[in-house]
This record gives structure tokens, C-alpha cells and sequence, in this order.
């Protein structure tokens, strides 16, 4: 995990007023719940105590009892009431669990992962879509780490092949580029894939001037991916890490080009049957893979239209303190390809 990030971890409507939510997410037992003002609170689901689960408990007002034996944890973590010991008595402070800083924004739970005393930043989002977009979601888990399901969403070269009857058609199986981008930490990479006629070379990412004239896809570290399928049209990904084996994906289908109320759910249900048929193709092939977490070099035979697979590993690798300079791993390909 990347210190220091806002994570996407949970749809905002799956934390009820009035119910404990109990998840695993970024690797750590959470319980959630939303306070009298609306707000979630968020720390961790183990009881100070003896170390029950705490979303098996009741909420108390803005409070949670555990099951077990009813110490009572504030939104802090804080245990203020301890049944046993009375109402009277005072709580020692280091009787308290883990709290984790949440913020409901763009539809989500968002958390913060990392030093709890900084000063944080905005929570990344594609902000056109705030404003005259709507959109229709599904989730599924995939039994592999977030970085395996990321990566699948920034290989441009798998398409004619896992997806030959869905948005692979077509048989383009040449890559050129493709050519990648940054701003601050999101990447954005532009595609250019054509068919094969045993003559053409494929393009380098520098020989592409006028790449902003072709398909898009952009990543937003640490998970947070859109598919610009045109002025109107979006995919969203949100990469929920689960645990190192684990990771719920959130799937959004974004329109804004029908704004009849009853006539866009009928336009996002069936987006998200054709989304989870190419979704489905995509986990067939990436449950395969191993290992099932990436790492910045991992002893592969790379080509140049991994460009924003490697990005991202390295991007990644920086932000956690373990890589400086040039990528190492292999990259292999027409001649002059860049290592980058």
C-alpha cells in the first residue's frame, strides 16, 4: 500500500443510518457507521478489549458497543464507557482501537491511508463528471492484489485477444505507442492500435505528434481509473484494496446524453450487463496470472505497449519510498524502445 493516499474503498450507500458496516479494506478489519450529522466514522473492528468483532455490536448514538462485553468505542476509537467498571468510572486513554479519517465524496467512502496528523489534499476525482453526468455501478471481487487488477485496465495490447467479441473486435493487434503522460499523479495514455498488413512498423511513443487526437484512458493514483469513451460516454474503476490477495472493483458506467429519468436507468442496466461481460473476460485471464501481485521488476520479458503498465509501477514504486532513476526490468521490442 502507498502511505499517504485517499483510497476509494466503499460505495457510500452501503454505510445504512442506523447499522454498523463491517469490511476489510487497505488490509485492516473496519467497522463504519454514520453518525447523527450524516458523517461516517470509521475505526478499527476489534474490540480493545478481548478483540471481538465490534460490527457484531449496536450503535450508541454516535458510539459502538461491542458484543462481547460492552465497552463502548467513540468515533475516535476511544472506549468512554466500560459496563463493568460503572458509569462512574474513568476511562483510561489507552484503552481505544485504531482510527481511520473518511470522507464522503463523489458517491464513495474515501480513507485516508497513512500519518493521520498531515496535512491532506483534495480527494482525486475526474471533476467533469461531477457536473452533467449520471451513472449506474456494479462490484465484484477479484481473488487477486488491486495492482493486478489496475495493470489490466492500462494494457492497450490484450484487447484482440481476451475481448474478441466485445471491444476487441477487429483484430488491430499492431500497437503503436503508445504514448503516455503525466500531471501531478494521474497518467493519462493515448491509443493507437490498428491491424496488422505485414508491412507497417509500429510507431514510437516520440514519433506521434499528434497523439492527443486518439483514444484515451487515464489513471489516478492510487485507484482510481476512466476509460473516455467520448464527450458523453465514461467508465469509472474504483480498485478497492481488500487484502493482499483480494480487491473489490467498483464499475461505473457515466452518461450524460439522457436526461430522462426513467429512460437513463433503462440506458445504465444495460450498459452494465455489456460492462460485466467485458469485465468477465478480462478476470478470466487475470486470475491466471502470477504472481498475483506486481512489483515494480518482476524477471519479465516487457514490450513497448506496456508503457503505462510500467509507468505505473514505477510511479508506484516512488511513492513508497523504493524506487529512484530508471526502470530495470526488460523491455523488449523494435529496435530503439525506450526502457521508460
Amino acid at each position: 500500500m502507498i502511505q499517504n493516499q485517499w483510497y476509494g474503498i466503499l460505495d457510500a450507500k452501503e454505510v445504512k443510518a442506523g447499522k454498523l458496516t463491517g469490511v476489510t479494506r487497505c488490509d485492516e478489519k473496519l467497522v463504519l457507521w454514520r453518525k447523527k450529522d450524516g458523517s461516517i466514522a470509521c475505526i478499527a473492528d476489534k474490540c480493545c478489549h478481548r478483540g471481538a468483532s465490534l460490527c457484531k455490536g449496536e450503535l450508541h448514538e454516535d458510539s459502538v458497543a461491542c458484543p462481547f462485553h460492552g465497552f463502548v468505542h467513540d468515533a475516535s476509537g476511544k472506549v468512554v464507557l466500560i459496563p463493568a467498571n460503572g458509569k462512574n468510572t474513568p476511562v483510561s486513554d489507552r484503552y481505544k482501537v485504531k482510527s481511520f479519517d473518511v470522507v464522503e465524496k463523489y458517491g464513495m467512502v474515501w480513507l485516508w491511508y497513512g500519518d493521520p496528523a498531515m496535512e491532506k489534499p483534495d480527494v482525486p476525482f475526474f471533476m467533469e463528471l461531477t457536473e452533467k453526468f449520471v451513472y449506474s455501478q456494479f462490484k465484484e471481487v477479484w481473488p487477486v492484489h488491486y495492482t493486478r487488477a489496475i495493470e489490466n485496465q492500462l494494457d492497450v495490447v490484450h484487447l484482440p485477444f481476451v475481448h474478441t467479441d466485445s471491444i476487441g473486435r477487429g483484430n488491430r493487434t499492431l500497437v503503436h505507442g503508445p504514448v503516455v503522460t503525466w500531471d501531478e499523479q494521474r497518467m493519462t495514455f493515448y491509443v493507437h492500435n490498428v491491424v496488422d498488413d505485414g508491412k507497417t512498423t509500429p510507431m514510437k511513443a516520440n514519433e506521434m505528434p499528434d497523439y492527443l487526437k486518439y483514444f484515451s484512458l487515464q489513471f489516478q493514483m492510487p485507484n482510481l481509473w476512466q476509460n473516455k469513451i467520448s464527450d458523453q460516454v465514461r467508465i469509472v474503476a474504483i480498485f478497492a484494496p481488500i487484502d493482499q490477495e483480494n480487491t473489490m472493483i467498483y464499475l461505473r458506467f457515466y452518461q450524460a446524453f439522457m436526461p430522462v429519468w426513467g429512460m437513463r436507468h433503462l440506458v445504465g442496466f444495460f450498459a452494465n450487463i455489456a460492462n460485466k461481460h467485458v469485465l468477465h473476460q478480462d478476470r478470466a485471464v487475470v486470475v491466471t496470472q502470477r504472481p498475483i501481485k506486481s512489483e515494480l521488476t518482476m524477471g519479465e520479458n516487457l514490450i513497448p505497449g506496456d508503457a503505462p503498465i510500467l509507468n505505473f509501477r514505477r510511479r508506484r514504486a516512488e511513492l513508497k519510498g523504493e524506487f529512484k532513476g530508471r526502470i530495470k526490468e526488460r523491455v523488449t521490442g523494435y529496435a530503439g524502445s525506450s526502457k521508460d
